[in-house]
Order: structure tokens, then sequence, then C-alpha cells
């Protein structure tokens, strides 16, 4: 990457099972000097008192998730500044991602919604290891990213794409992804 037209920040953002996870990885594994931040790990890192992630998880579910962005962008934006490429990688939909880019101060900033059809997600959900559903739907996580997530950055219908050709798509189309 070159230096100053290159984002600092890299967000990579989908419904569960689009494959953000892998292709975070490979993206980070392209860059010269990047990290990988897994949002979620920060969910993992409560210990008690966790609020339920459901559909219906309203108000304490809600500030968790805010508490989970704030976190992911502060920690991106401490790699920026010295010298890394952040690859944040996180479920962030709805008004949540126009949000997003707000809490991320590094700029430039990149956006890449991975968006691969539902029928492909439920078969990447019923063929790994992890199960992320439980509660939520295929439909409903589709359906919330399609039409309430402003269209911010580049969105790749990755359905028929290796999780290579995916980041080599990114990496082609890296200028159309910069949202500030």
């Amino acid at each position: 990457m070159t230096a100053t037209a290159d984002p600092r920040v890299i967000v990579i953002t989908g419904i569960m099972a689009a494959g953000k996870s892998t292709v975070a990885q490979l993206l980070a594994e392209r860059l010269d000097r990047s990290v990988h931040v897994r949002g979620d790990i920060f969910r993992r890192m409560i210990v008690s008192g966790a609020a339920p992630i459901t559909p219906d998880g309203g108000d304490a579910m809600n500030a968790e998730l805010r508490l989970r962005y704030r976190i992911s962008a502060k920690l991106a934006d401490e790699y920026a500044s010295a010298g890394y490429t952040a690859v944040v990688q996180d479920v962030i939909l709805g008004p949540d991602l126009a949000e997003f880019v707000t809490l991320v101060a590094t700029r430039p900033l990149a956006v890449v919604v991975l968006a691969p059809r539902p029928d492909v997600i439920e078969r990447r959900e019923r063929e790994r290891p992890k199960t992320g559903y439980g509660d939520w739907t295929v439909e409903a996580l589709d359906l919330s990213l399609r039409e309430e997530t402003p269209r911010l950055g580049l969105w790749l219908d990755t359905s028929d794409e290796s999780p290579e050709q995916t980041v080599n798509e990114i990496l082609h189309r890296l200028p159309e992804s910069i949202v500030g």
C-alpha cells in the first residue's frame, strides 16, 4: 500500500457467516503493516453480566454493542497512529454503521460490506463448526443489512467468490471503499 492515499482503517462488515473473519484475516495478511481487530472479542471479554444478543435484546444489548464499537474504533485509531493499517471486522448493521464511521478518527477510512445472497449464508452457516444464528434468522439479518444499513463504502456480493477472490477485489477496488 502507498502511504497517504490508502486507508489506515478498513472496516469489514456484513451479517453472520458472510465471510468477515476469513476475509479480514486474509486482507490483513496481504498488507505491509497491519492488524486484525475482531470486534466480537470484546464481547467475549465480559466475564459476567453480558446482555443476551437476541432479536429482542433491548437497551442493554444495544449499550453493549455501542461499547464494543467504541472500543474497536479506539483500538483501530491507536494502531493506525502507530503506523499500522487496522482491519476491523464485526457485524455492524443499520444506523450503527454510519455511527461507527464517526467513531473512527483516522482518515482515510474504508468500509467494505460483504453481502452474499441469503441462500449462500445459510449454506455457509450449516458448513461451519460454530453457529452464530441462534434466535436470529438469516432472512431477518439480511433484511436489516439491505434495507436499514446505509450504502457506505464498497458493497460486494461475494456469493460466487472465494475469500481470496474477495480480498483481490477489495484491494483492486479500495478507492471505492473510502468513506472519509
